[in-house]
């Protein structure tokens, strides 16, 4: 809740050091007193500190490349890609950017999915429409390999059962 007449800013500032843990609440505390004048000055310092450009940039290349690896469901990729965004919460690159070099980043199988469900118009959709179809299919993909997981568990046990009585 926000009280009446509090700015927006004042409420970051105020909020901000319960964010931070061990070496940034360390750091925080050391800034000298008055170098600080606002929200936009506590951001730029802080990621300055903790996000230099060299990180950033190579964080930015790492999204732009992002790859669907051998094996790797649809939902792990998914969730892959969202760590990798959160790791630089001011990477700039707009939501429907992001969600291309996802997509882009898919192999063939998936990606025929997530165009069957999209009805192959995908590129000509919102990035909120693009969001909640790839959440929905990755979603699909995880319970789809739970119970893939579940019946070839299931079917080595039965093969090693019958074996058994087999051979008695």
């Amino acid at each position: 809740m926000r009280p009446p007449n509090v700015p927006e800013d004042h409420i970051y500032l105020k909020a901000f050091p319960f964010s931070l843990e061990d070496l940034a609440k360390d750091w925080l505390y050391y800034l000298a007193p008055g170098s600080i004048t606002g929200w936009d000055d506590l951001k730029r310092v802080f990621l300055e500190k903790f996000f230099p450009a060299s990180r950033t940039t190579a964080i930015r290349k790492d999204i732009s490349g992002i790859r669907q690896l051998t094996g790797e469901s649809l939902y792990e990729y998914w969730e892959r890609f969202k760590r990798l965004c959160a790791s630089c919460p001011h990477h700039q690159i707009s939501e429907q950017l992001l969600l291309q070099y996802f997509y882009e980043g898919l192999k063939m199988m998936d990606r025929s999915m997530i165009d069957a469900a999209s009805g192959g118009a995908l590129g000509d959709m919102t990035p909120a429409s693009t969001r909640r179809v790839i959440e929905k299919m990755a979603s699909n993909s995880q319970e789809f390999n739970m119970r893939s997981d579940a019946i070839f568990v299931r079917g080595v046990h039965d093969v090693g059962a019958s074996e058994s009585i087999e051979h008695e």
